[in-house]
């Protein structure tokens, strides 16, 4: 889980309260421009962006798919004319770019994961630590949790659990949340999460039994991996040469996207290269990928933010190669299919 906000620092916008994991290690790599601009791709409570505005000149164009975070944005906004915010799934930062007019930017920043203010918010249901419905959008837009759970059939909730959860248990719950939703479908987080409790008793010390299945619905959901790849590939059509992209993850398969990604983009490896038609040539490289990576938060981070102890943070500088344009094939590989996802439909343009 990221946790976005900014510190009690003084930054541009006034004294504020908490840090973004690896805030000044993402800071350095992406190198600030005086006078350059930047694209903020998960705004949440703006820690990056008012960190980024703090040098003098910087512009900064900041997104969220989520409107509650827009709302709490607007003052900043208001206050700053170097800030412009963009209510936007930060897979669509190209088009925001072309938008704007802008013909590149100088940097991409993007905390990935659920940030805080969504988890303490009882009525986003992203959260059984509080009672809420089933819901876990980000956005207004597509299924809800209680969508999937409701309407996905047994065999692609397994998948889902499995492969966006790690749930080893994924078949078990699927059955079982097949077998109840017959009687009374799902609508309540603590609904979900007490009957994952009662199929799948967990030992004391344990992380909670539905731990889970709650990130791998939320996942699914959102469409978390699939936007995460369309954002790379759209930071790399964005960004001047030697502009730089980082990005902090909180999860070992979204950092498995993220490196693979850069690794292709830099010839390094396979790097994907088995998704390239047969006997064609890799392209030049678009990435360099500068120093020791991942980067990792120090034991004093981790020590003040335990939720920084799985955050890692990778950086590619752009090279002045064309960009190598939308891989199908890598996107379906890191996305489940499920039976129910044609009838809810991501809003599209946003």
């Amino acid at each position: 889980m990221s946790d976005r906000g900014p510190d009690d620092v003084l930054a541009a916008g006034g004294p504020i309260r908490h840090r973004p994991v690896l805030r000044e290690e993402a800071l350095d790599a992406l190198s600030l421009r005086r006078d350059g601009t930047y694209i903020d791709g998960t705004f949440g409570a703006g820690g990056y962006t008012r960190a980024m505005l703090a040098t003098p000149g910087v512009r900064v164009v900041a997104l969220d798919r989520d409107p509650t975070a827009i709302a709490d944005g607007a003052a900043l906004a208001a206050a700053e004319p170097r800030l412009t915010l963009v209510e936007a799934r930060f897979a669509t930062l190209g088009a925001v770019v072309a938008d704007l007019g802008l013909e590149g930017v100088d940097g991409v920043v993007l905390d990935i994961g659920v940030s805080s203010m969504q988890f303490d918010r009882a009525e986003r249901g992203f959260s059984f630590r509080f009672d809420g419905p089933l819901d876990m959008r980000m956005g207004g837009d597509g299924p809800s949790a209680a969508d999937i759970v409701n309407g996905a059939d047994e065999g692609d909730l397994a998948d889902i659990l499995f492969r966006y959860g790690d749930e080893r248990a994924s078949r078990r719950i699927a059955r079982a949340i097949c077998f109840d939703r017959k009687a009374s479908p799902f609508t309540s987080t603590k609904q979900l999460a007490d009957m994952i409790g009662r199929v799948m008793p967990g030992k004391p010390g344990d992380i909670h039994p539905a731990t889970r299945s709650f990130q791998a619905l939320r996942i699914a959901v959102n469409d978390e991996l699939g936007e995460l790849h369309d954002a790379l590939e759209a930071a790399e059509r964005v960004l001047v040469s030697g502009g730089r992209l980082a990005v902090v993850t909180f999860h070992s398969i979204e950092d498995r996207i993220v490196k693979r990604f850069l690794q292709a983009r830099a010839g390094r490896g396979d790097g994907g290269s088995r998704h390239l038609p047969a006997g064609s040539a890799r392209p030049p490289a678009s990435f360099a990928l500068p120093g020791k990576q991942p980067i990792l938060p120090g034991d004093a981070e981790v020590a003040a933010n335990p939720r920084a102890r799985s955050a890692k943070l990778r950086v590619g500088t752009r090279t002045d190669a064309p960009p190598w344009g939308a891989d199908p094939a890598a996107r379906a590989a890191v996305t489940v299919a499920w039976s129910g996802r044609a009838a809810f439909p991501h809003a599209k343009g946003r």
